[in-house]
Order: C-alpha cells, then sequence, then structure tokens
C-alpha cells in the first residue's frame, strides 16, 4: 500500500546516484516510497521468485486498477490508464509512455507492463464472474483523487479540487502541457479521454481531519467534531494561538518530514475554543498555502476551488477557505465524488454523454461560499500561520 515506508532506504540510494532530477523531470513526481518503482525494487532485491521470474519474462506489474481488470476480465485484459500509470515513477509523463530508461536504472530490466490507455477509454467486458447473463463493457480506469478532480468539474485551465479528509489531496488543472514544479508540488495527468489529456500539479497536505480526531480522542476537547463549527464560533479570533498540524511532518509545499507538530502563541486567557479553532484554520491555511506555490508554479491563477471530503460539512472550515483564497469555494454536496468521476468517464466513452461539454451542465446544485468584504482580519490571521510555519 501506499503507507509502506520499507523502501527508504531504496529511495535514498536512488538520490545518491543522481537520480533525482532524471526522476523528477520525466515522471512530475519525487523519489518518494509512495510511489511504485521503489516498492518493485524492493522486491527485486528480497524476494527471489520475483527476481527470477523477471528474468524470464514472467513477472507482471501492474497497480491494483490493472488487477481489478484482469481479474474482471479472466485474465483477457492488462491495461492500466494514463493518471494511475503517472503514479509509478516509471511513466513519461511527456511521451505517455512507460520511460525503458529509467526501467532499467532501477534495475527493473525484464518486467512486464500493462498496455497503457487514456482514462475514458475501451478496456474490455466483463460478466463479473457469471454474475451478469450478459457481459457489459468496461469503458473506464481513473486514479481516486484524478477521479474526484473529474467528478468535481475540473475541465478548465485554472478550477482545481481539495479532498478534505484525514489528509487533504489538492489538483489544480494546468492545461494540455505538462508544468514542472519548482515549489514542492508534483506534476501528474489530472484526467485523460481519447481526444484530450488535461494535466495537473497536485498538493499532499498530511494532517487535515487527524488533526481534529486527535482534539476528540487524546484531549477530548469535544465528544463530536461536529460541534467544532460552534466552538470556534464562540470566540472572535484565535487569540493568537496557532496549530500547526505537524503530526507526521508536513507535506506540500514545505515538505518537512521531520518536523513536530507544535501549538504557539498560548497563554492564561486561552481556552479550548481558541485552540479547537486554531485546529480548524490550520486546513484551510495549509490549503491557502499550496494554492499558492501551484499558482507560482503554473503562473494560472485559481479560478475556483471544488471542495470534497467529510470536512466540507465544517461550514466554519468552507468560508475561512474562501475568505484566504479571494475565490468562490463550492461543494456538489456528493460523499462519494470519486465514484461520480469514474461513472463519469465511463458515461463518456459509452456514449451515455456526448461531451465533457454534456457533462458540465450535470453539476448544478452546488453549494457555494463566497468571500467575504472585509478580509483585513483573515490577511492578518494568515500572517501569523506563515510565522507559525515557518518558525521550528
Amino acid at each position: 500500500m501506499w503507507q509502506c515506508k520499507r523502501s527508504v532506504q531504496i529511495c535514498e540510494d536512488l538520490k545518491q546516484k543522481g537520480l533525482s532530477e532524471t526522476v523528477n523531470q520525466i515522471t512530475g513526481l519525487v523519489i518518494d516510497p509512495y510511489f511504485s518503482a521503489t516498492k518493485l525494487i524492493w522486491l527485486f532485491q528480497n524476494n527471489e521468485r520475483i527476481k527470477e521470474a523477471a528474468q524470464t519474462g514472467n513477472a507482471f506489474f501492474g497497480t491494483i486498477d490493472t488487477w481489478l481488470l484482469y481479474k474482471l476480465t479472466n485474465g483477457k485484459e492488462y491495461a492500466t490508464d494514463h493518471t494511475n500509470a503517472s503514479r509509478t515513477l516509471l511513466f513519461n509523463l511527456h511521451k505517455l509512455e512507460w520511460d525503458k530508461e529509467l526501467v532499467d536504472q532501477f534495475g527493473l530490466a525484464g518486467i512486464n507492463l500493462p498496455t497503457i490507455k487514456p482514462s475514458s477509454a475501451a478496456f474490455g467486458e466483463t460478466n463479473c464472474a457469471g454474475f451478469f447473463e450478459k457481459s457489459i463493457p468496461i469503458t473506464a480506469l481513473i486514479g481516486d483523487s484524478h477521479a474526484a478532480a473529474f467528478g468535481e468539474g475540473c475541465f478548465e485551465t485554472g478550477t482545481a479540487k481539495a479532498t478534505l479528509g484525514t489528509g487533504c489531496s489538492i489538483l489544480m488543472n494546468i492545461g494540455t502541457k505538462p508544468v514542472r514544479s519548482q515549489n514542492g508540488m508534483v506534476t501528474t495527468v489530472c484526467w485523460s479521454a481519447e481526444e484530450r489529456v488535461d494535466y495537473a500539479l497536485e498538493g499532499v497536505i498530511v494532517s487535515c481531519g487527524a488533526t481534529i480526531e486527535w482534539l476528540k480522542n487524546e484531549l477530548n476537547l469535544f465528544t463530536d467534531s461536529k460541534e467544532t463549527a460552534a466552538i470556534a464560533n464562540a470566540v472572535a479570533d484565535n487569540g493568537g494561538v496557532y496549530l500547526v498540524p505537524a503530526f507526521s511532518g508536513l507535506g506540500s509545499p514545505h515538505w518537512d518530514m521531520e518536523r513536530k507538530a507544535s501549538i504557539t502563541g498560548v497563554s492564561f486567557g486561552t481556552t479550548k475554543n481558541h485552540i479547537v479553532r486554531a485546529a480548524l484554520e490550520s486546513i484551510p491555511y495549509q490549503v491557502k498555502d499550496v494554492i499558492v506555490a501551484m499558482e507560482k508554479d503554473a503562473a494560472i491563477p485559481l479560478k475556483e476551488l471544488n471542495a470534497d471530503g467529510g470536512i466540507i460539512s465544517n461550514q466554519f472550515v468552507m468560508q475561512l477557505l474562501s475568505d484566504l483564497l479571494q475565490k468562490n469555494v463550492t461543494s456538489i454536496g456528493m460523499p462519494d465524488v470519486s465514484a461520480l468521476g469514474a461513472a463519469y468517464m465511463a458515461g463518456l466513452k459509452s456514449g451515455v454523454y456526448g461531451s465533457i461539454k454534456s457533462i458540465k451542465k450535470l453539476n448544478t446544485g452546488k453549494i457555494n461560499y463566497f468571500p467575504a468584504t472585509d478580509l483585513s482580519g483573515v490577511n492578518k490571521a494568515y500572517t501569523g500561520w506563515q510565522k507559525a510555519i515557518n518558525t521550528k
């Protein structure tokens, strides 16, 4: 799984070999255990059966979508899509194909890699092991976060989505050409159809909802996270209190995995309301940090932020997001927006939807948050956050 860290030393070895620049230029990613290739290298080094299979051309690699497709089609189809391929460290983002040079440099020669197709394409058919009387077509494969971006309607350059859950994944559509990040982002395929490939910058925030759960479970400041918006609004501001939620380090754009969490600005006047408010504020502050970095990288201003995930029910967080970004923040109110995006993709290929333009018309009835007219207090509070995040 993506959380597996057993290839940490392999990543360090690859960096010592001077491959960081090459990998980033070709794949848009950074060398990290998060991505598949370093796990493959570990398997080659530690599993003799896999190493021998590769030497005889009998080792087949695939991410979970490839495995599911293979099983659903009774072994007839061995494929993946652009979005999942772009998360492996083996995919050339510019040529939209596997990069043989990287495969060889990683010592993975002999591995079989699946056919790469657009996210919306013909991937075979299935009767789900006899569950259906007649086989049905499989017309989409797409990664989770990428599907959410498509489901949220990130069809235009400058539109972005933020999945606000335990952590947060932010994707901004940057158009039809990849842009290399200079500010702590990774570049990926946003989504693709047979006639179009859109790219994105992605920022990963390690702790969002997890921070709120920590306050509830470990500090017992409340019994239900639904109470937190009212608690935060019970005080006029954060009282100078800032919570930097580096419980597992900091992700984009800071990338400080050795950082520890901290609460600063506490005085005798500090109440639990201030601490809860500071925790909630840390979520929009981190999103703002990522969006600012993305705008610098792509030289594209944010048009609109589409939010999904469990935290979208917290009106305090959503309103502060809009105020900080000074942009419209919307939600379609669909908890499983990734499934919705995959369904849109499948419908695009199967003809249920005539075009992306027709899908745009489906995302109506959004919940909208608009920035307040007086943002002086919000801007002052964000300045305080920047001091806190940059103080170790």
